[in-house]
């Protein structure tokens, strides 16, 4: 069968289309992509990957089906709920003044 894994940075992004058994799981398909020779950084033993948007929790576990996207998920810089508290406590403190 055949499925997709993608990788992306800010400037950069890499889609790669391979054909795997039927018995694949999400992890086996990242390492055999080969998408860490296109990005060193990435540990494709331990990445966070999703299929289309959706995080896999088990991705040893998880089997693939024909036509998937497997997603690898970089670290975030941020935490989201502490950046939208920063920029609520600027707001109002510019409301203030």
């Amino acid at each position: 069968m055949v499925v997709e894994v993608a990788y992306a940075l800010p400037h950069k992004q890499k889609i790669l289309s391979l054909t795997v058994g039927e018995e694949t799981t999400v992890r086996q398909a990242v390492v055999a992509s080969g998408i860490d020779e296109h990005f060193p950084e990435v540990d494709v033993l331990s990445c966070a990957v999703g299929i289309f948007g959706k995080a896999v929790p088990k991705p040893d576990e998880r089997m693939l089906k024909p036509g998937e996207r497997v997603e690898i998920y970089r670290p975030l810089i941020a935490d989201p709920k502490e950046v939208r508290k920063q920029r609520a406590a600027k707001n109002k403190a510019a409301k203030e003044a």
